[in-house]
């Protein structure tokens, strides 16, 4: 990890500005052979966190290729912990990769996706969980989710779960002693008492994995799939709940033949909403395709809208489209209620059981409201508040958590069943390493590996 590498670590596109960022020992030197200063200033000899205004020279050719501000950080006190250069030039795609072909021809190497943090993580400057807090920083689609990552990211999730592992080392370190020194006179741990340790640590695990269902919404959001048969007002829904006309709204069924997707929020919850095909028997080949991956899309949604249209009598298409959705977490819309009423919705009542329905009229903005609370109180399970406890955004961390509190559990099943002390430690262990996955303390190169390429380049 001697090697210096660089990256683009602004967005490649046409900006105002645009970075090439350096890491490792030659960073300095490099950039070095590429500025000229003004006033003949070498960055070598800068101080540390300054930045320095001059040009970058191609040095086969003498020609300036970009004005631009260097900033020198000098090691340990830098996101790598390494010597850090920032070039700070134009934002031009071709500028940006002219600069980068010259820091590599001096023999930076090209960075891999994240490895900048990954360097930051193997020289102790972050844990795995606040590594992984930077990726969902940069992918954040809410204010909630941006809360929660930089939660983490200060090691809100760390502070939680480093005391347990320091509990269970202390428990394995008194039963090892005790075990392979008898001769000394090692107090003896009685049973009740760790047992009662055993169950005040897996509480304070509970605690955090409890947060996991809220945590994978604020993370990921709610894939949320609105069906119907047509010219219920589905594409009019998706306009409303957008406040604006993405979808083509008309008196025609069949509009709308394949999937649209928008996200948006409500109560800072992130939402993927996905306005499909009407569900309906077609021999229009495109519309058939459109309705089949409406099918598909209902077994992998998080939450199924149907609408249905009060003005008509239910249809055998209707009743096709609540067979599909019995099972899963659904809400029912009933629309045109501003026209008159082909059916009472007690009747409606006896068809879908215990889904929720919801009377609305979009041509006069009535319900939605009554909708969005009603989507909110499905999927949060209380308030959202980040002072109390860090949430469980990551699914590498809830299956963490859930396989440290089995083996803590195992461990009060083996001392009620009187089984050896030995026995005990190696599921104490088992736990130790599981929690160590969380922050990275117990983990394969293979598996950093993975979850650094998740990264974009430059970060």
């Amino acid at each position: 990890m001697n090697d210096t590498i660089a990256a683009i670590a602004t967005a490649l596109s046409a900006s105002g500005i645009g970075i090439i960022r350096l890491s490792g020992e030659d960073a300095i030197k490099i950039a070095d052979q590429l500025f000229i200063s003004p006033k003949g200033k070498l960055l070598k000899d800068q101080r540390s966190h300054t930045l320095n205004y001059g040009y970058i020279v191609d040095p086969s050719t003498q020609k300036v290729i970009d004005e631009v501000l260097v900033s020198i950080m000098r090691q340990p006190n830098t996101y790598t912990k390494e010597d850090v250069v920032e070039i700070n030039g134009h934002g031009g795609i071709i500028v940006m990769q002219k600069l980068l072909q010259l820091v590599l021809s001096l023999g930076a190497r090209l960075a891999e996706p994240g490895e900048f943090t990954k360097r930051a993580f193997l020289n102790g400057r972050l844990d795995l969980s606040q590594a992984e807090a930077v990726i969902d920083i940069i992918n954040a689609k809410t204010d909630m989710a941006l809360k929660s990552s930089v939660g983490q990211l200060e090691g809100a999730l760390s502070l939680r779960v480093k005391p347990v592992r320091q509990e269970i080392l202390s428990l394995i370190a008194h039963i090892e002693a005790s075990i392979d020194y008898p001769e000394y006179d090692i107090d003896d741990l009685s049973n009740a008492l760790v047992i009662e340790q055993l169950d005040e640590m897996i509480s304070t695990l509970n605690q955090l994995l409890e947060t996991a269902d809220n945590g994978k919404i604020i993370r990921e959001g709610i894939q949320t799939i609105i069906v119907g048969k047509p010219n219920v007002g589905k594409s009019s829904l998706m306009n409303a709940l957008l406040k604006e006309r993405r979808a083509i709204v008309t008196d025609i069924p069949g509009t709308t033949r394949d999937t649209l997707e928008e996200y948006m929020t409500i109560s800072g919850i992130p939402i993927k909403i996905i306005d499909t095909a009407g569900i309906r028997e077609t021999e229009d080949i495109v519309e058939k395709i459109g309705v089949s991956r409406t099918k598909e899309l209902i077994d992998d949604a998080d939450l199924v809208i149907m609408m249905l249209d009060i003005s008509v009598p239910i249809s055998q298409e209707d009743y096709n489209v609540l067979e599909l959705i019995k099972t899963k977490k659904a809400i029912v819309l009933v629309n045109k209620i501003d026209l008159n009423k082909q059916y009472e919705l007690g009747y409606l009542k006896s068809l879908i059981k215990d889904l929720p329905f919801i009377p609305v009229s979009l041509k006069d903005n009535i319900g939605l409201e009554i909708l969005e609370k009603t989507i909110k109180d499905m999927f949060l399970s209380g308030s959202i508040d980040f002072n109390q406890t860090p949430y469980i955004t990551n699914i590498r961390h809830k299956h963490a958590l859930e396989k440290a509190i089995n083996s803590l559990k195992t461990v009060i099943s083996s001392i009620q069943n009187a089984m050896p002390e030995d026995c005990w430690a190696i599921d104490l262990k088992n736990a130790y390493d599981f929690l160590g996955e969380i922050i990275g303390e117990s983990m394969g190169d293979s598996i950093i590996d993975q979850i650094f390429s998740q990264f974009c380049l430059g970060k």
